[in-house]
């Protein structure tokens, strides 16, 4: 059996920035398995599936370990791929998720914009541990899907540098997937990292469903809708946000960096 497979740079204008998906167009579904030993070969951070189903696509996401719920930069790489190397006419492609609901992304010019539900955070106390696992201790702590935690300055999320094993032990105790660390930035409106060591990833480049959560908390701080973004990893990624209402739209480039073919 032969399978196409893309490898796409998401929330980047340039190759070998922003936060690299595999995308496997399929004819129809493989079995779960098969999809997370294909997405564990792949070893990035998430691995995008998609089916035509009518005038939709269905859609599912796998890290190297586990299926996750929802994925924005395997969506952004998945609508790119759809845009330039299928037949499709549109220019808002609409994705139905197993547990994230319907998600659209659009197109203008070179520019995608993911259309998803927001997950604003609560406010939460600060865990135990979480300083050490830090290695500096936040300002304030929220909770959504992820942990969020506040700090001061840019500067002290590029500084970080998390124990991975605390953090892991602390997320998982919580039934948490990843930490979001954000902070205002210099050159933006705010930035952040994540950190995922749950689902075998220490520090996702860019993570377009960290900013569902992000955009609502700033918004609502910084008291206005449009914001812009810069995520702090090393491959680095810049994203443009907009709450509306109960939606978040998200909006970044994409660069194909290979296309190929999977046999087995």
């Amino acid at each position: 059996m032969k399978i196409s497979i893309y490898q796409i740079d998401a929330f980047t204008g340039r190759l070998f920035g922003g936060n690299p998906a595999a995308v496997c167009p399929l004819p129809e579904w493989l079995d779960p398995q098969t999809m997370q030993n294909i997405a564990a070969e792949n070893n990035l951070s998430e691995t995008a599936f998609y089916v035509k189903k009518g005038d939709q696509f269905e859609i599912r996401w796998f890290t190297p370990e586990i299926e996750v719920d929802l994925c924005g930069h395997a969506t952004l790489a998945s609508a790119h791929v759809i845009f330039n190397y299928s037949d499709f006419k549109g220019d808002v492609i609409p994705f139905q998720t197993l547990r994230s609901g319907e998600l659209r992304v659009s197109k203008t010019n070179d520019m995608l914009t993911l259309d998803f539900p927001a997950t604003k955070p609560e406010p939460v106390p600060i865990p135990a541990q979480l300083a050490e696992a830090l290695g500096t201790p936040p300002v304030e702590v929220y909770k959504s899907r992820d942990i969020l935690a506040l700090f001061d300055r840019e500067e002290d999320i590029v500084s970080m540098k998390p124990n991975f094993g605390l953090l892991l032990n602390l997320l998982t105790g919580l039934g948490c997937l990843g930490m979001i660390v954000t902070a205002p930035g210099n050159q933006s409106d705010f930035v952040s990292r994540f950190f995922a060591p749950p689902a075998g990833i220490d520090e996702d480049p860019v993570t377009g469903s960290a900013h569902t959560t992000l955009t609502p908390f700033w918004a609502e701080r910084l008291d206005k809708p449009r914001l812009h973004a810069f995520q702090l990893s090393r491959r680095g990624g810049e994203l443009f946000c907009q709450l509306s209402g109960h939606r978040v739209l998200i909006s970044g480039k994409a660069v194909t960096y290979m296309k190929g073919e999977i046999e087995f």
